[in-house]
C-alpha cells in the first residue's frame, strides 16, 4: 500500500524503542511541533505504570483522545505535528485517527525484543520499568503495511538515517520541501 497523505506523523512502537528521539529529530527536520504522548496521560495513568502495572484498554482510550486532539490543533497551527505514541494496537492507531478526524501516517520503530531489552536496560525512565517489556510485546500488534497507513523502520538505523526515510517519504507536504 502506498502512504495517503497526511500533516500528522505519530512515531510508534514499544518503550525504549527510540518513539521519543526519532519523533523529535522528525518534527525538527519539518520545523512542526513535536508533542510527546507521555505528556497527554493522567496521573492515574502514570501512577499505574510507576507501580509496575501495565494499562488496561480503558486506561489508554482518554489518554489517546487527549492525545488525537492536540496532535489535530498542533497541525491547525502549524500545517503539520509529529507525535511520539506506543500505538500498540491497531484498535489505537484507527481511534487517534478517528479522533484527530484526519488521516495519520505512523512511523514504526521495529525493533526485537533482545534490542529494546538491551536499550531500557541502558535507560532510566519517569515511569516505565523494564518489568512492563514483556507486556509491551504482548500488547503490541505490528502494523501492516497492507490495510494501515504505516511506514516501518528498523530502531537499528540511525536517527538521522530514519529521519532521512521519513521525510522522504512526506512528498504530499510541499510546504516543507525547504529541508530536502
Amino acid at each position: 500500500m502506498s502512504i495517503t497523505p497526511a500533516r500528522i506523523i505519530i512515531v510508534m512502537g514499544v518503550s525504549s524503542s527510540g518513539k521519543s528521539t526519532v519523533g523529535n529529530a522528525i518534527a525538527r527536520r519539518l520545523h512542526v511541533p513535536f508533542l510527546d504522548g507521555d505528556g497527554y496521560h493522567p496521573e492515574a495513568n502514570v501512577e499505574k505504570m510507576r507501580a509496575g502495572i501495565p494499562l488496561t484498554d480503558d486506561d489508554r482510550w482518554p489518554w489517546l483522545e487527549r492525545l488525537a486532539a492536540a496532535l489535530h490543533e498542533a497541525a491547525e497551527r502549524k500545517d503539520a505535528a509529529v507525535g511520539a505514541c506506543s500505538a500498540l494496537k491497531r484498535a489505537y492507531r484507527d481511534f487517534l485517527t478517528e479522533q484527530a478526524g484526519e488521516p495519520i501516517l505512523f512511523v514504526y520503530l521495529d525493533g526485537n525484543r533482545e534490542v529494546i531489552a538491551e536499550r531500557m536496560a541502558r535507560r532510566s525512565h519517569e515511569y516505565m520499568p523494564a518489568s512492563l517489556l514483556d507486556s509491551q510485546f504482548a500488547t503490541l500488534e505490528v502494523p501492516d503495511p497492507a490495510t494501515e497507513n504505516v511506514l516501518t523502520v528498523p530502531v537499528t538505523d540511525s536517527v538521522d538515517k530514519i529521519t532521512r526515510t521519513v521525510t522522504k517519504s512526506l512528498t504530499h507536504l510541499k510546504t516543507f520541501k525547504r529541508w530536502q
